[in-house]
């Protein structure tokens, strides 16, 4: 068994001696960087701190000769032979300017996948301290770091590039301030969907509610079914694939949830910030205000002219709201018997009128709904007494009011 003796001197002393002992670095350059060291450290302090403080100057030196480790070691792979061919040939200080460019190129990858939290791209004065601490940091904490924010820089460049596919300039999707993987996600279901654009919160709850309709069965949240699979669109650069391939199995995870008909999608994924049931941030559309009030509106349209029918006279809006109020199938227009129905319901378990003044603030149209809350309130003082009557005449009256104001066959 041989033992080797572990060598725990910084990089460029390694390479250095290396370089002695290999004929590589002659006396000369030995010479020439003991003339640059002094001047490289008294930079470094200045840069830091302050030049004329002698504990500054011994962290200098540790700083400066870290920075020049960490530039060999990175840019020969660990190999000792380049790494002292790279002190031969360039000086001193242009190793060390080598180690600190490389630190302050890694302060300003993004740190962060979201876009509402990424710094500035080019190196400043609030970095300093930040830089001070990673000047003592070794090669193995550099490549750790640098490898998680290069996974994160292509994540985000990634979300860029399918932004910019779906008609959506990065500026406004820095702006936007959303996560690079929920980008990506929206991004795989429009393609999937064949659309060209980024959605709206109206166009994406349109694309899920076609993605449901494209699916015959009911996916269920712990369904073992077979799902849908994802592609990777065709002309994705190929240095984005492994990323994406990662944010696509997601997707999929996500499938159950997202084909199941029985889950409105607004709750599923704008659900509240307390909730843990759904999808919060992980998918991604654009803020549009107007938009979603003109959605909600048309929306809003839809139920009130399912519900009246495309009616609007009197005797039909009271005959709804009247249904309603009893818990009746909601109905423009009743039979006789209904109408009996509906009167034996009023007099056994009475009934809400404010069910209906409910159901007009919430679909009635704006401009309508005083006109038609006048009208509902008017038919409940008149008629409420009369239909909650238990007289031996009260029905016959009570079904002659309904005959009057309301559309009874």
């Amino acid at each position: 068994m041989t033992l080797a003796l572990f060598d725990k001197s910084p990089f460029f002393e390694k390479a250095l001696v290396y370089g002695v002992q290999h004929g590589i670095i002659n006396a000369e350059k030995i010479a020439q960087i003991h003339r640059e060291a002094p001047k490289g450290m008294v930079q470094i302090a200045r840069y830091f701190g302050t030049e004329f403080l002698r504990p500054e100057l011994e962290k200098a030196r540790e700083r400066m000769v870290n920075l020049v480790s960490l530039y060999l070691a990175q840019s020969c792979g660990g190999d000792l032979h380049q790494a002292a061919e790279s002190l031969r040939d360039n000086s001193f200080l242009s190793r060390s300017k080598g180690g600190s460019d490389m630190l302050k190129a890694l302060m300003v990858m993004p740190e962060h996948s979201h876009f509402a939290m990424h710094g500035s791209t080019t190196f400043n004065e609030e970095m300093i301290p930040l830089l001070a601490k990673w000047t003592q940091r070794n090669l193995h904490d550099y490549q750790t770091e640098f490898n998680r924010r290069s996974r994160i820089a292509h994540t985000v460049e990634a979300a860029i590039w399918f932004a910019e596919a779906l008609g959506l300039d990065e500026a406004t999707l820095r702006e936007a301030g959303k996560d690079a993987e929920a980008v990506i996600r929206t991004g795989l279901l429009v393609f999937r969907t064949r659309k060209r654009e980024m959605p709206d919160w109206a166009g994406f709850e349109n694309m899920v509610r076609n993605l449901r309709k494209s699916h015959h069965k009911s996916y269920k949240i712990d369904s073992t079914q077979c799902t849908p699979s994802l592609h990777l669109p065709k002309n994705l650069p190929e240095k984005y694939h492994a990323v994406v391939d990662r944010v696509r199995l997601s997707v999929e995870r996500d499938w159950g949830k997202i084909l199941d008909k029985t889950l409105a999608p607004r709750p599923l994924f704008n659900p509240p910030a307390e909730s843990t049931e759904g999808f919060l941030g992980r998918y991604f559309w654009l803020e549009d205000p107007l938009s979603e009030v003109e959605s909600h509106a048309h929306s809003v349209s839809d139920a009130w002219d399912k519900a009246t029918g495309g009616h609007s006279d009197d005797s039909s809006l009271l005959t709804l709201f009247l249904s309603l109020a009893t818990s009746s199938p909601a109905k423009t227009i009743l039979t006789p018997t209904a109408a009996k129905t509906i009167l034996r319901k009023i007099q056994k378990s009475g009934w809400q009128p404010d069910v209906a003044r409910d159901f007009i603030r919430t679909n009635a149209p704006h401009e309508s709904q005083a006109e038609y809350l006048e009208l509902w309130d008017a038919f409940v003082d008149e008629s409420e007494s009369t239909l909650h009557s238990d007289a031996v005449y009260a029905e016959k009256d009570a079904l002659a009011i309904l005959r009057r104001e309301c559309n009874v066959k």
